[in-house]
Formats: structure tokens, sequence, C-alpha cells
């Protein structure tokens, strides 16, 4: 079975050993140093610059300026359960920058992405992250961040133990180092500090989400989209404390251990029971009342994320990612099992048998298997990003867009359009470990459009390509959205039968 972490884990690891310095790298002088590159297929590629320090549990603090530094290999990324392969550390603030030129008379658009994988795993040196499509197609300056995850990033002591009291959002945390690292640094890099747009697939968009709704944050960034990932609630304190509690009993030793312990002890300890929902304990960012005051999105769009234009966008076949077409689970799925199996996944408190009653009426040629895929997908993994909309048209939001990604993977058609099947198409790496796309041309196509909209909006605040149908902004009761597919359209309110079965009953975030 294709498990989830592996799904947004998204292929190997691309791993690029140091190179000597050579006459014609790249050099860029920063207020934060001197960074020597390499130079990639007329681009200028910067990798694994150190943006921040963080002691364990602490706050990030800015990294003094270096007089010259090497950026020709990635840094390590956060340790986490399941990647072998890749060198990870604590120690792990680094950023990378792929630039068609260092000029700083060019201004271009920066985009900025955070990796998914929830809260607790990933990195942006996986192939299907690499800058290098992106920046030269669309002339813009891209920037990848790793950051601390699970325990290193989101566990919340700040009720157990007075020192840690920025704990739980400590991840959340060193995003904001990076934005402001970026905001001093990144004309030296050709960008424009006035025009930076975040991208975020699953876990990086609910953290693009999360950081609409922190102060600390503001003013960092000027527009986003998110892919897959929405934040409409954070975790509670008492809920964090009670997963901090549980964790630091598998641990064992006490606080004194979480705080002493090496690292591998801590990432094998995330495999500790969480006490509110069942299943490894839950990692991400918590109402701390310091960093995090209100929910992001809950119970409207937080204040100060308005008048930030952002595109809100999720897949067709969400579950088809992690949940496996072909795993015996799915294949043997009836008409007389199909309710107690879709139960868990639905993520909610609902009727099973009254939901597979309504579907088979609404869909009556659909088998089992398509309606589990469809009931998953709208009721786990979709309604937030409609909240999200609703929330940003009833405020007033200074724009929103909205696009459903139907394009099926031509690779593996089982798969329909799945989680994480976005990525390649927005950053153009088609042919990457882990992509669903193919290198067709209908995928060729498609990419240019997704690359051509986020780099638009990133330029001038309006998600407009070439090829791609005049883009509405999202409104009530319309909800107009943008289906990515072989021939791409708008349409309004293309799931309004399930919205509105769903929306029968209260939705709390998964983890919060």
């Amino acid at each position: 079975m294709t498990s989830r972490r592996a799904v947004l884990a998204g292929g190997l690891a691309l791993s690029l050993p140091p190179r000597a310095w050579t006459a014609g790298d790249p050099v860029a002088d920063a207020p934060a140093g001197r960074f020597t590159g390499a130079r990639e297929g007329g681009l200028s590629r910067f990798l694994g610059i150190r943006y921040g320090r963080a002691a364990r549990f602490r706050a990030p603090v800015a990294e003094p300026r270096v007089a010259a530094a090497t950026a020709q290999a990635f840094g390590p990324i956060c340790p986490q359960r399941g990647l072998k392969n890749e060198p990870q550390s604590e120690d792990c603030l680094f950023l990378n920058i792929w630039t068609p030129g260092s000029e700083r008379a060019a201004r271009r658009p920066v985009m900025v992405y955070f990796h998914g994988g929830a809260y607790s795993n990933g990195s942006v040196t996986y192939p299907l992250n690499d800058g290098a499509t992106l920046a030269r197609t669309e002339d813009v300056v891209v920037v990848t961040v790793n950051h601390r995850l699970n325990a290193f990033g989101y566990l919340y002591l700040a009720r157990l133990d007075p020192r840690f009291p920025d704990s739980g959002n400590a991840g959340q945390l060193d995003l904001i180092l990076a934005l402001r690292w970026i905001r001093e640094n990144i004309a030296s890099f050709g960008g424009d500090p006035a025009r930076v747009f975040l991208f975020g697939q699953s876990g990086g968009g609910a953290k693009i989400a999360t950081l609409m709704g922190m102060p600390a944050a503001k003013g960092l960034f000027h527009s986003a989209a998110t892919m897959s990932g929405q934040q409409v609630t954070a975790s509670g304190p008492l809920n964090a404390t009670a997963r901090a509690q549980a964790f630091v009993e598998r641990l064992g030793g006490g606080l004194e251990a979480a705080v002493t312990a090496p690292a591998e002890a801590l990432v094998a300890a995330q495999d500790a029971r969480d006490p509110i929902l069942g299943g490894g304990v839950y990692f991400g960012p918590v109402l701390d009342m310091k960093w995090l005051q209100r929910h992001p999105f809950w119970p409207d769009a937080h204040p100060q994320s308005l008048a930030i234009p952002m595109i809100l966008g999720n897949t067709h076949d969400e579950t088809r990612a992690f949940i496996d077409p072909k795993s015996e689970r799915i294949r043997t799925l009836a008409w007389d099992n199909l309710a107690p199996r879709i139960a868990p996944d639905l993520k909610i408190d609902i009727l099973p048998e009254w939901v597979v009653a309504e579907y088979r009426a609404q869909f009556p040629s659909d088998t089992p298997q398509d309606i589990f895929y469809r009931a998953t997908t709208a009721g786990r993994s979709w309604r937030g990003q409609v909240m999200e909309a609703d929330a940003r048209a009833a405020a007033g939001a200074k724009a929103t867009w909205v696009y459903q990604l139907d394009f099926a993977s031509p690779t593996q058609p089982e798969r329909g359009a799945p989680h994480t099947m976005d990525i390649a198409l927005a950053f153009g790496t088609l042919g990457a470990p882990g992509s669903f796309t193919g290198t067709g041309p209908a995928a060729q196509q498609l990419s240019r459009q997704m690359m051509g909209a986020f780099a638009a909006l990133a330029r001038n605040g309006i998600p407009a390509a070439p090829g791609l149908p005049a883009w509405a902004p999202y409104t009530l009761p319309m909800r107009e959205t943008m289906l990515f597919d072989t021939t791409s359209r708008m349409v309004n309110d293309p799931r309004g039968w399930e919205r509105e079965l769903f929306a029968r009953v209260p939705y709390i975030q998964p983890g919060t």
C-alpha cells in the first residue's frame, strides 16, 4: 500500500554533492553575507543558505552576517521518520534560491515554497520541488525553505515548563524568520521584497494559512496559494498539552530527557499514541495566545489575511493518493461493507450508512470504490478549502480564486487526480520521481498554465496565463472555480451537492 507519508515525500531525495569553487560560479553580495552558488542551465542556483539557528524547543534567532559562504549543496533536513538517505539534523534552518540573475535592478517576483508532509515530515530537497524550471519559464526568483517539524517544531511544552514558551509554534517561527531573511536579502538575488508570493502543498498550504493568522507574519508576504492544504483551526492548548505529555511519557525520562535526548530518540517517540484521536501523535500549530491568538479561519477569516490575494486549490481525487486503489481493502469493497470501511476516513461524526445511500442515489452508476473516493475526498480533504474560500468571500477579502485539479494521471490512471499531483504542475517538474502527471503535451500545457497563473499572481496580483480562460474571483453564492484539465474551464460550485451534504455536520479539522 502507498502510505500517506510516502506520497507526501513525493519521490527520492535529490542529493547534490558540494563542488569546488570555479571562476564561473555566481556570487551574490547580500546583507547576510557573500554567497557563492552554481550555474544551472542559464540560472544561478544557491543551495543550503542558512537563515537562522535554534536551540531545541526555542524560538529561532537570525544568523549573523557571514563573510563568505559556499551555497552549492542542500543543507540537512529536520529529523523525521521514513527518510533514511537524506542528511538529517536539528540544525536544519536552510533555504535555497534559483534566480535568472542577481542584478538588483531586476526586481523579479519572489515565489517562496513551503513543503508538505503535514507538520511532521517532508523536505524541499525532493526533485518535485526543484525551482529551476519555474524560475526559468516565468522569469521569477524561486525560494524553497526547510524548517523544524514534528516534536522539534511543534511539541507544546509551555504549560509544562516555562522555559519553552514558544515551543508549540517553533516551526512557524522558523518560517517567519526565513521570510524576514528574504525581505532583507532577496534583492541581492534579483528579487523584489515587495512582491513575495507564498505557495505550498498539503502541510505547506496549511502552514501558509496559519501564517495568515499570525501577527508576527504580517507584511512579510503579499500573495499566496495553498494547494490541498488548509488550516481552519489550530490545536487547542489543552489538547496540545495532553499530546506533549503522551510524547514525553513514550520518550521516557521526563521533560529533561526531551531537552537532552539525542534527536533519534525524539524521532522514535513519535509513535506515541495520540490521546485525542488515537494513532500516532499529532503535531501542529497551537493556539498559544502568544504567537497564535485566534484560529486562522474560525469563526471567520482572520482580518489580517483579507488584504492578501489568495488562490485556494484541491485535486479531484485527493484520497486516491494515500489510500491505495490496488490494496485489498479497496479491491474487496462491496455494498455490504462500504459503510464501515468508509467511516474512519470521513474524519467526521456522520452516519456512514446514510452517506453511502445518498451517494448511491446521486451517482447510481458508481462502484463502491468510486463512492469511497468521492466521499472521503469531499468529507476529509476538501471541506477545509470550501470553508476558507467561503469565509474570505463572506468577509470581503481583496481577492480569492479557487481551483479544482481534474487532470487525470496518464501514468497511474487508477489514481485519477490525486493529492500531490499539482506539485509537478506548479514547478514544471513533470518527469521527477513522484510525479503523477507524465510528460505528455497535455501535462506540459497544463503546467504552463499553472506556473503562469501562479507567477502572474506573484507579479501583478491577477492569476492570468496564456491559454487559460479568464479566472473569475470566488464569490458567494456563485463559488466560481477554475477546473484545471486538458481543457481548463470555469464552473460555478462544481461539487455543490457534496458541499451541501457534508455541511449538515460541524467540521473540526483533524488533529485540532
